[in-house]
């Protein structure tokens, strides 16, 4: 009977020990998933921001608003015909 004794001793703090990893590995789970959901959105509003930009790239990159920034902002105008002047090889 008293050799069982540190027998039993050693299964309960094998059991106690393995709660106690149980417990530590659910609390860094949950905490882990906290921080992929964090980031999740983090990433939802990254791909938002460059949807954003890829559409005003495409307003600024339209030959319409490049010809009436050039006439409006820097005030140039169509050269008259006289004034082309053609060079071929």
């Amino acid at each position: 009977m008293k050799s069982q004794i540190p027998v039993l001793i050693f299964v309960l703090l094998l059991s106690v020990g393995s709660a106690l990893g149980v417990v530590y590995t659910r609390h860094e789970t949950r905490l882990l998933a906290v921080e992929l959901g964090a980031l999740e959105a983090q990433q939802d509003e990254g791909l938002e921001e460059w949807s954003r930009l890829q559409i005003e790239q495409g307003w600024l990159a339209d030959a319409s608003q490049i010809e009436r920034k050039a006439r409006e902002v820097l005030q140039m105008r169509q050269p008259d015909e006289t004034q082309i002047l053609v060079i071929r090889p």
